[in-house]
């Protein structure tokens, strides 16, 4: 006996700069008891995603990752999804699959990843953020609304709750959910998971939180720099840890792993997202782009060691350099690459 369920195959385009979340819906056939895992190959038209040329425009998504459907329901599921050509080989655009390359030459490390995503939220028309004042005014003055509370400093609540139990309702591992130092701007946290965990699910929660937002007729953008001026910008600050850093006298891989990232800054920003000149400026809680510091505390840095890391003399490291729109296959792959010695970054 079988029963229908509805798949929301998920996969990132080939835009440039910065890649695009696309979905569609596939109706399947479950036969009871077979498993998810059994999912189909799917085909999409590449040449409508900057993924093929019209001649030759098919590209395959191919199930990596699924979890239950917090909008539909169950039996119905999200599918996250790799690109590949038609001769089985991974797509140009395809980041998951280096990070699959160095999360499996890595893994004796046992790394894990926690990334924290700010956003911005905009009326439909996305020409202001959500509730700023129409024409050429402003706010008061950022200060008051980070982990604020009430209607005159918090805006869009609504679909922040939404998103944060869809996200919870689909078993993602979110933990927590703030909001930032700009009205308007929020983040949530994801992890800390295996490297392709934690990248799957932050997509997965960027597609829940886009969705929903229809409902809502609010969008939500990752633009680095949303507002010019003397308004934060927008990161995904990533925590890194392997098991000797979170070991006893962890505290010395830590500061290698720190000395490593260093070497390999230039290359890291190439990845690091879109735009992000116009956020690290040096100002803002960010550390000028052309410049690497690491420190104990220090917001200002490239790269902060938490307080309590540097008393307990254990734990991880936040990258502060990537930016809000940041692929988490990049960045992830990236730390890993570098902090485990894998390869230099290309």
């Amino acid at each position: 006996m079988s029963k229908q369920i509805l798949a929301e195959y998920i996969w990132i385009d080939g835009q440039t700069p910065t890649k695009k979340l696309r979905s569609k819906t596939r109706v399947l056939d479950l036969v009871d008891g077979a498993s998810h895992g059994q999912l189909p190959d799917w085909t999409s038209d590449g040449s409508s995603t900057a993924q093929a040329q019209t001649t030759q425009s098919d590209i395959i998504l191919r199930p990596v990752h699924y979890i239950p459907d917090p909008i539909r329901g169950q039996p119905h599921i999200l599918v996250m999804c790799e690109v590949f050509n038609a001769d089985g080989t991974p797509h140009k655009s395809n980041t998951r699959a280096r990070l699959r390359a160095a999360a499996e030459n890595s893994k004796d490390a046992e790394p894990w990843f926690g990334i924290e995503q700010e956003y911005t939220l905009y009326d439909r028309d996305g020409v202001r953020p959500l509730r700023w004042p129409t024409g050429a005014g402003f706010p008061a003055p950022q200060g008051r609304y980070y982990c604020g509370v009430g209607s005159d400093e918090v805006y869009g609540r609504e679909l922040i709750e939404a998103h944060l139990k869809a996200c919870l309702s689909a078993g993602l591992k979110i933990g927590g959910i703030n909001a930032e130092v700009m009205p308007a701007q929020w983040e949530f946290q994801v992890g800390p998971l295996s490297p392709l965990q934690t990248a799957d699910e932050l997509w997965l929660a960027r597609w829940l939180l886009y969705r929903i937002g229809e409902d809502y007729k609010i969008s939500a953008r990752l633009d680095p720099k949303p507002v010019g001026g003397d308004w934060n910008g927008a990161g995904a600050h990533t925590n890194f840890s392997t098991k000797q850093m979170r070991e006893d006298g962890g505290i010395a891989h830590i500061n290698a792993a720190c000395e490593k990232l260093r070497t390999s800054h230039d290359e890291h920003i190439k990845v690091y997202g879109a735009g992000n000149e116009e956020r690290l400026t040096g100002k803002h809680e960010t550390c000028d782009i052309h410049t690497f510091r690491w420190g104990v505390s220090d917001r200002g840095a490239s790269v902060r060691v938490p307080l309590h890391v540097a008393q307990a003399g254990k734990g991880y490291l936040e990258d502060r350099r990537p930016a809000a729109n940041a692929d988490p296959y990049e960045v992830c792959a990236a730390i890993l690459e570098t902090a485990c010695g894998i390869r230099k970054i290309e």
